[in-house]
C-alpha cells in the first residue's frame, strides 16, 4: 500500500471510532472528529500532512504516477 493509502485508512478509522466513543462514552470526543476533519480539510490546501511524514518516515512509499 501507498502512504495515501494508509492515510485514508488511517484517517477513515479515527473518524469512525472517536464517533463512536462520542456516542457511547463522551459526547467530547467529537472534538477528536473535528480535529481529523479540519487536518484532512488543510491538508487539501496545503498538500501537507503530519501522518504523510510519519508514514514516509517509516519507509512507506508514494504512489508512482502514471500507473
Amino acid at each position: 500500500m501507498t502512504v495515501e493509502r494508509y492515510l485514508r485508512l488511517i484517517a477513515g478509522g479515527f473518524i469512525v471510532l472517536s464517533v463512536a466513543l462520542g456516542y457511547w462514552v463522551s459526547p467530547y470526543f467529537y472534538f477528536f472528529t473535528a480535529f481529523v476533519g479540519l487536518n484532512l480539510f488543510q491538508s487539501a490546501f496545503t498538500n501537507w500532512c503530519p501522518m504523510m511524514a510519519i508514514l514516509r518516515k517509516l519507509g512507506i512509499k508514494d504512489a508512482v504516477c502514471g500507473n
